[in-house]
């Protein structure tokens, strides 16, 4: 099965064989407080910010998921409420599950097709976190890196924490323009789902001590205390660091990797030009996603797609929530190979709608 699911997506092909290494070297059944896995959280420490080009001075650390994430930012970095910028149900997700921890948190949503703006945000908003979400799974929108900055020059006082779960490992992100970034493995890092990353500037750690966030198992605190000796506050997933490591190794630099995955973007938006029998659900350019394709067509259309891309071992995602059936979407992950989009590509030219 080739899976376009936009995560769990599909993962590398050599990562059966990993696991089968990980298992000989005795890593599936280690202690979390051995030198043995220290000097793996230690070396893939290292070849995280190398690949991914974090600040130095950006802390790393690594959670059970991506959601995880909100819980641990709301509680170790809000002091009176966020403001949460969305235009899709992973962001109004985050917004919600951050108002039940955070009740004077405010959501401000904007439309798909709008580009994100400083404007976007009333100058009385009084948040001292501002949430963002780069990549929008459920609608295949992003905001791209001129548009961080113009948030990040405007707002310079609270913290800007950034949503990139589908495109962390897919493009070079602008790092300084947010204090918290957070994602999940399972997509453009292609690897099983289970494990969460989170990135954090300096400020963050400082903001943390001022609320003094100890209290919370997975706090901030917590998590920074445990990662100076390269451990992590709960027993971790260790296959999963172990695969990390591998993909790491074994991937070009992300400058290289989003060459790769913007190239077959266009060459995606190419061969929709040739079809016509799908449309962007995006009408605006500016704001598609280059990691998610979402596509739009009647309710008949979407479903005849998806029934024959299974017949055929090809998994392809739905659309999400209202959109469910009028709505595709395809991942474009740095672990799809050639040869997978050109069959489903070669797929969709023989189908009859």
């Amino acid at each position: 099965m080739i899976s376009f699911y936009p995560g769990p997506s599909q993962v590398y092909r050599q990562v059966p064989k990993w696991v089968t290494k990980a298992y000989a070297e005795g890593y599936l059944s280690v202690n979390h407080r051995s030198a043995q896995f220290e000097a793996l959280m230690s070396q893939t420490q290292t070849l995280l910010r190398e690949n991914l080009r974090i600040p130095g001075d950006y802390h790393c650390y690594f959670t059970s998921s991506a959601t995880e994430c909100w819980e641990i930012i709301a509680q170790s970095l809000v002091v009176s409420k966020s403001a949460h910028l969305f235009n899709g149900a992973f962001g109004r997700k985050w917004y919600q599950y951050t108002r039940k921890l955070i009740p004077k948190s405010q959501e401000f949503v904007f439309d798909s097709n709008v580009v994100l703006s400083p404007d976007l945000l009333p100058a009385s908003h009084g948040a001292d976190l501002i949430a963002i979400t780069q990549n929008e799974t459920s609608n295949g929108t992003q905001v791209s890196a001129g548009n961080l900055q113009l948030m990040r020059e405007k707002l310079t006082e609270p913290l800007i924490a950034i949503d990139v779960t589908s495109s962390l490992g897919g493009i070079d992100l602008p790092w300084e323009f947010g204090d918290v970034w957070f994602a999940s493995v399972q997509k453009c890092l292609g690897l099983p789902a289970g494990m969460g990353l989170l990135i954090c500037s300096p400020r963050c750690l400082q903001r943390a001590e001022e609320i003094g966030d100890h209290q919370h198992y997975n706090s901030l605190l917590h998590l920074d205390f445990h990662m100076k000796n390269h451990q992590t506050t709960h027993t971790p997933n260790v296959l999963n660091i172990y695969l990390l490591n591998k993909v790491l190794k074994k991937t070009q630099s992300i400058k290289s990797t989003q060459k790769k995955v913007e190239l077959r973007y266009n060459k995606w938006l190419d061969y929709l030009h040739t079809l016509n029998s799908l449309d962007h659900l995006i009408d605006n350019p500016e704001v598609r996603s280059h990691t998610v394709i979402a596509l739009k067509g009647d309710p008949r259309q979407v479903q005849s797609i998806i029934d024959c891309s299974k017949e055929n071992e090809i998994e392809i995602g739905r659309g999400y929530g209202d959109l469910k059936n009028t709505t595709l979407r395809l991942a474009n992950f740095p672990a799809l190979r050639v040869k997978h989009i050109k069959a489903l590509q070669k797929l969709w030219s023989k189908m009859r709608y």
